[in-house]
């Protein structure tokens, strides 16, 4: 049975290589088509296998997925704020810190999730019931949070509401797989058509090791990724800015912020699920769908799958990434720019449709108005957040 196990961490780790390096492949679409799968092609796997191939894909999908973030400007809503300084490092010739950093951050995360997450699911269960009565107000008041750190408080105001607007009208339209569009011309295609616009030359790439300190991002990561891993609608981009305002630090700390607080999230959400029988995530409603219960021996074998996956995912990523920073320079960012553009289209419409393009389109255009402003792009999250709240409201 080991042998079987390592082999579908193996397969997962492939899986996930595979989607973090294709723009646009959020983990949560990547779940529905194995939720899809489960009841025909994959039933007559054991669960437990499926549970590891999962852990270990979505694992290595946060690692990877800083590569395509940063070097080609195609950012998931997770991953976003590391577009942010990770650009600034690529446009300086530190592309390949940039991303290193981040995989630290997430690696230390792999390891530190061992030890938070069984007094994590027993303080969850605990206080839970409470938290269930009064969530549309703990939502409000972190989405206040997030607003009103902003210098430009109207505009970040506005953002979000127009958004949270846009995400309303899409959620409710009963399309399949309704977040792909949405989230992709949001956070995708958007800064896709800014970058062609632009076109910057990016220059050559130094392969140099990150020494920044580590300590402050990831007690700053420690303490908001609960918060954002137990509730719905948040996720590791809001955790990076609450974790951010907890633990003051500069660009190389916030990436390494931003790779911590995405393995934790993630982690969390399997705590979650085992703690709460609470889907925070894409990858936590497939292992949902694959087995009703999620004993605490199951979530011990989903946490050593992470630290594996993870210790695995950092060199996977180094290698990757040292081969891009050697070959980006060489290559029209114009022309890459659009290639991945058009592999985004069709990936949308091979998912969602025609329906599924018009609101590619509409998304790209409502992103790239936000983005002329200078506030956070997570303030356009108000495209979960804002159903979310009004759902336990209402």
């Amino acid at each position: 049975m080991l042998a079987e196990l390592i082999l579908f961490m193996l397969f997962g780790i492939f899986a996930g290589t595979l989607t973090g390096l294709a723009p646009g492949i959020h983990i949560n679409l990547v779940g529905a088509i194995l939720i899809g799968l489960s009841g025909t092609i994959l039933a007559g796997i054991n669960p437990l296998f499926l549970i590891v191939f999962v852990a270990s894909m979505a694992i290595t999908h946060i690692f990877v997925d800083f590569i395509p973030s940063i070097f080609l400007g195609c950012p998931d809503s997770d991953t976003q704020l590391s577009a942010l300084p990770g650009h600034e490092m690529l446009r300086e010739g530190y592309g390949y810190e940039a991303v290193m950093l981040a995989a630290r951050g997430a690696l230390i995360a792999s390891i530190i999730l061992i030890f938070v997450a069984f007094p994590s699911a027993f303080l969850v269960s605990k206080i839970y019931g409470y938290l269930h009565s009064i969530m549309a107000w703990i939502l409000i008041g972190t989405s206040l949070i997030l607003v009103f750190t902003e210098k430009n408080k109207l505009t970040a105001v506005f953002i979000f509401l127009l958004s949270g607007a846009l995400g309303l009208c899409i959620l409710n339209m009963g399309l399949q797989e309704p977040l792909l569009p949405l989230l992709s011309g949001l956070f995708g295609s958007s800064m896709l058509v800014m970058s062609i616009k632009t076109k910057f030359e990016i220059p050559k790439q130094e392969i140099t090791n990150p020494h920044e300190k580590s300590i402050r991002p990831i007690i700053g990561s420690i303490i908001a990724s609960p918060l954002c891993g137990f509730l719905p609608g948040l996720g590791g981009g809001q955790a990076a800015i609450l974790g951010n305002n907890i633990s003051k630090t500069d660009k190389k700390g916030f990436l390494i912020l931003v790779g911590a607080t995405n393995i934790l999230v993630m982690g969390l959400s399997f705590v979650s699920l085992y703690a709460i029988s609470r889907e925070r995530t894409g990858a936590a409603a497939a292992i949902s769908e694959l087995m009703e219960t999620i004993s605490w021996k199951s979530l011990l074998l989903i946490l050593i799958v992470v630290l594996a996956s993870g210790i695995v995912s950092f060199f996977i990523t180094k290698m990757l990434t040292k081969f891009f920073s050697q070959n980006i320079n060489r290559i029209d960012y114009s022309i890459l720019s659009i290639a991945t553009l058009i592999f985004l289209v069709i990936i949308v419409f091979a998912f969602s449709g025609f329906i599924g393009l018009l609101i590619l389109i509409v998304s790209t255009f409502t992103g790239i108005y936000c983005n002329s402003f200078e506030v956070r792009k997570t303030n356009m999250m108000g495209c979960l957040l804002i159903p979310t709240i009004l759902l336990y409201l209402l």
